[in-house]
């Protein structure tokens, strides 16, 4: 190993030992900004304060406050409207902001339709149990709301599977976990996308079939209002095997790709 001038000090030459990268002072700025976002100080809605302002406080030229602004706006946590006089605002993203990346990296993946149900039954059933340990009455009543005052017109309209897939989302949204809900959040375009191909090839959904499923729906309901954190776990378990199982041949082997055409 060779030393250094005029030192014994041993200089590491190994080509497998990276250099240390400095942060730019951009991403300092951008760092420090979203960590105000993530822990609320910046709330959804609030507008940045003004360049001198922000200059001022990081100690930066104007050039890098700017992109660290670009930063934060490629990452859809500020939008800023060319012009305007009021300068970014702070926009919180849901699930929808990793949805689509989501979606694609599952196409790119060779994911099936199958891959997507195993995933939601092993997440929704679970979000039933916590929501109904949770308590949460207005909760139940959301999802009540939406069993009495959509979901009928929805199957009159053909629109039941836009409106039983949201039910599906805000099950699991309103279940408390942050982690699940994201997730559902992601699988929520592919989710619909199943139900309105599953329903298209079968052409119809019968009465007897619209009346099982507002049953398994009132089912749950009940369930969680009574805190029933097992009970509505199983049931919703032995829901979703049995949509499973309903599917249309051969639809669960189709790929992700396939459907979201």
């Amino acid at each position: 190993m060779a030393r250094g001038p005029h030192t014994n000090t041993p200089i590491d030459r190994s080509p497998n030992v990276a250099p240390v990268r400095t942060p730019k002072t951009a991403e300092i700025v951008a760092q420090s900004l979203r960590r105000q976002i993530v822990t609320g100080e910046l709330k959804d809605g609030d507008f940045l304060p003004n360049e001198p302002e922000l200059m001022t406080q990081f100690g930066v030229s104007r050039p890098s406050l700017r992109e660290a602004i670009r930063v934060l706006e490629s990452e859809r946590l500020v939008e800023v409207r060319r012009g305007s006089r009021t300068g970014p605002r702070v926009r919180v993203p849901g699930p929808e902001i990793v949805a689509r990346p989501a979606a694609l990296l599952l196409e790119l993946s060779g994911a099936t339709v199958a891959d997507v149900m195993v995933a939601r039954t092993a997440i929704e059933p679970l979000s039933a149990r916590l929501l109904a340990e949770s308590g949460n009455t207005s909760a139940y009543d959301e999802l009540e709301a939406i069993l009495v005052e959509e979901i009928p017109t929805a199957w009159k309209t053909g629109h039941l599977a836009e409106v039983s897939a949201r039910f599906h989302r805000r099950l699991v949204e309103l279940s408390g976990n942050a982690a699940l809900g994201i997730v559902a959040g992601m699988l929520h375009e592919l989710a619909e996308r199943h139900t309105a191909a599953a329903i298209k090839r079968r052409r119809t959904v019968s009465e007897a079939e619209y009346q099982m499923l507002t049953r398994s729906y009132r089912r749950l309901i009940g369930l969680l209002r009574a805190g029933e954190g097992e009970k509505a776990e199983a049931h919703w378990r032995r829901h979703m095997e049995r949509t499973r199982e309903l599917s249309p041949r051969g639809l669960a082997n189709e790929k992700v790709r396939d459907i979201t055409d």
